[in-house]
């Protein structure tokens, strides 16, 4: 694949890839099937879709962590002039009314749809910690293939370089918002604490009112379909080791640190999926 500038895929290519990996493998892809429903019956395993029941001996749930948005229960109290979007929901501008703009939240996807919209719209950006930038290339190479070359991809959450990321807030890659902001293009404002009489207040106090919001808060995980005896523990967690569970042939793709910091990542998935292959084989 080309990809664009940066060194990533673009969309089209991604879909005309899985397109061709589909084929080539003759792969029985059920499309339109969503699964409401996993349960276990006498060592069998069955999956309830919108219109099937499929029966299997093994299943392997790559959904992986980004499930139902996480929005603040006090977006309720927003009046209803005010259009509201997560990030997830978010297109393009024409969505949103005219006017200034929040953008709730200082991951990537916040930083770029407050870059995007900052060219048409009044735009701030709420935050609760300091932000990190980092490149998006070095070389004329993608930064996330240094990752990977350098072995941080790899990092499990019980190494050194794991104990130090693991629980930090991502980085922002590329400088784009970066430079927004010091010509005061986006406006950052701290965390955004209520609502109050209508407009938004932020830890620092004070308060903000805007035409519309983005809610860039990232997801709650929800595997509440899924009903199989004590697969999780107290916290609500997946009890597993690398993927796999105490229970014979149900296996995790795709989990935030399942072995190493890319466990959750396109990029670093591989080596997870090698591994579950080979216990597959056993």
């Amino acid at each position: 694949m080309k990809g664009d500038p940066s060194g990533f895929p673009t969309k089209n290519e991604v879909a005309n890839y899985m397109k061709q990996y589909a084929q080539s493998f003759n792969l029985p892809i059920q499309l339109k099937c969503e699964v409401t429903k996993l349960r276990k019956e006498n060592g069998q395993y069955y999956i309830v879709t919108n219109d099937s029941i499929i029966k299997t001996k093994k299943v392997i749930i790559a959904t992986g962590p980004f499930h139902t948005p996480r929005i603040p229960s006090f977006a309720k109290e927003l009046p209803k002039d005010i259009v509201q979007l997560h990030s997830s929901e978010y297109k393009n501008k024409s969505q949103l009314n005219q006017g200034s703009v929040l953008v709730v939240g200082g991951g990537n996807s916040g930083a770029q749809i407050a870059v995007e919209l900052s060219a048409s719209h009044e735009t701030y950006l709420s935050i609760g910690h300091k932000i990190q930038f980092l490149p998006l290339s070095i070389g004329k190479k993608s930064f996330f293939w240094w990752y990977e070359k350098l072995g941080l991809l790899k990092a499990s959450g019980d190494s050194f370089i794991g104990k130090k990321v693991k629980g930090k807030p991502d980085p922002v890659f590329g400088y784009e918002l970066k430079e927004k902001v010091q010509k005061k293009e986006i406006q950052l404002k701290p965390r955004t604490k209520s609502m109050k009489e209508s407009s938004f207040q932020f830890d620092d106090l004070s308060t903000l009112h805007v035409q519309n919001v983005i809610w860039a808060t990232g997801f709650y995980k929800d595997f509440s379909w899924i009903e199989v005896a004590s697969l999780f523990d107290e916290n609500g967690n997946i009890k597993h080791r690398r993927g796999v569970t105490e229970h014979d042939g149900l296996y995790f793709l795709g989990l935030p640190w399942q072995q190493h910091r890319g466990s959750a990542l396109l990029l670093g998935v591989v080596a997870d999926a090698e591994y579950l292959v080979q216990q597959l084989k056993k």
